[in-house]
């Protein structure tokens, strides 16, 4: 009887696994207020942890372009602004919305709407039709930039 409930568990836990895979291209929905997004994307807070690592990550998100306050990262962008004091420059909310879709503040940016699936231009083959960082990275980089304070 251990045996089979333990069984039942797993298949539980690897069917929901597959659900939370298969839905991880979906967006979730938000709601723009002002110059935000107050909620957050997953409705809990990001781990600031993991979202330094995906701002260092070279391979999609904010040390391509901005640099900051990292001085063990060699060869930080210098195409955008400065990340140091973010967490003072702009709320959650704010950071959160620029992360979604910074065009909604300048049309002609360079940075990208890392969590938009539409109406995108010069889209790589791996990111067509999908958002580049899942709503839990968001909410991590979120969590982090709203750390650096000056």
């Amino acid at each position: 009887m251990a045996k089979s409930s333990i069984h039942g568990v797993a298949l539980i836990a690897a069917s929901l696994a597959f659900v939370s895979i298969a839905r991880a291209d979906e967006l979730a929905s938000y709601k723009v207020a002002g110059d935000g997004i107050v909620e957050s994307l997953t409705g809990t807070p990001g781990d600031a942890v993991r979202g330094r690592a995906l701002v260092l990550a070279r391979t999609t998100t904010c040390i391509l372009c901005h640099s900051g306050p990292f001085p063990e990262t060699r060869f930080q962008g210098d195409l955008a602004p400065d990340l140091t004091g973010a967490g003072n420059r702009w709320s959650a909310s704010q950071l959160r919305l620029r992360l979604v879709d910074a065009s909604r503040f300048n049309a002609e940016t360079i940075m990208p709407s890392y969590y938009r699936n539409d109406d995108l231009v010069r889209v790589g083959r791996n990111f067509t039709g999908k958002p580049i960082l899942s709503a839990a990275e968001i909410e991590d980089i979120v969590a982090f930039l709203a750390t650096l304070r000056d």
